[in-house]
């Protein structure tokens, strides 16, 4: 029989906690410094990311690193995301343009809430 992996923990605003099943199956059992970036020993390091983040909650997370860099990662990859939509090219353009205003409008008031 073989046993199946817990799903991965699910972040959510607030803070929440993950089973013992996948804390056994996604945190590393040792955490290595390798130039300078924390190593699982090859092991992915998908389902750790998600637990921390699971037991941290998006809005510490947001608070402790600040919202003007968590706007510039969803920039980069909604721009990445955008590029590749299968769509006709009239509505791919302003998919983008409209994505472009939207950005534009939440660096603002970023900027405003940061003064």
């Amino acid at each position: 029989m073989t046993q199946q992996r817990p799903p991965l923990p699910q972040p959510q605003l607030e803070p929440a906690g993950i089973t013992f099943e996948q804390y056994e199956e996604f945190t590393p059992q040792k955490l290595e410094l390798v130039d300078g970036h924390l190593g699982y020993g090859g092991q992915n390091p998908s389902g750790f990311h998600l637990a921390v983040l699971t037991n941290m909650g998006l809005l510490t997370a947001i608070r402790r690193v600040g919202v003007s860099l968590w706007i510039e990662a969803l920039d980069r990859y909604m721009l990445t995301h955008l590029s590749t939509v299968n769509a006709q090219e009239e509505v791919a353009e302003a998919m983008l343009n409209r994505f472009n205003r939207a950005m534009e409008d939440l660096k603002a008031v970023a900027e405003f809430l940061q003064e």
